[in-house]
């Protein structure tokens, strides 16, 4: 089976992939530079106790999990995905949740310039 490039479903198809996949790398990159940030929990000018982000923790990871799946926002999702690290959410929560909001959103987008432009 060949495929051409003047193929536009394929490469609807193909840009949809790309750019869920690569925002979600990038969600990831935050996910693990909040991991990185608890080095210096025990710092003074770390903003939270110790005590306070396990209690918090233990809510979100519990409660606030869907929220990942808001991450596609822009300047929030990012700050939602440093979190979650900080919060030592599980990379196996995180992933699919993730992906799925930014998919949905790209998804949305690309409809809509289909609506709109064709």
């Amino acid at each position: 089976m060949l495929f051409y490039a003047a193929d536009v479903s394929l490469s609807v198809l193909f840009l949809w992939l790309v750019a869920s996949l690569g925002n979600t790398l990038g969600g990831v990159v935050n996910w693990w530079l909040g991991l990185y940030l608890l080095r210096y929990q025990d710092k003074n000018w770390f903003p939270v106790s110790h005590t306070t982000r396990l209690k918090t923790e233990k809510i979100f990871n519990r409660y606030g999990i869907w929220s990942l799946l808001f991450t596609w926002l822009p300047v929030v999702g990012d700050g939602i995905a440093l979190i979650s690290g900080v919060l030592r959410t599980s990379i196996w929560y995180f992933l699919p949740l993730v992906f799925v909001g930014k998919a949905i959103r790209y998804a949305l987008l690309l409809w809509g310039q289909n609506l709109f432009f064709s």
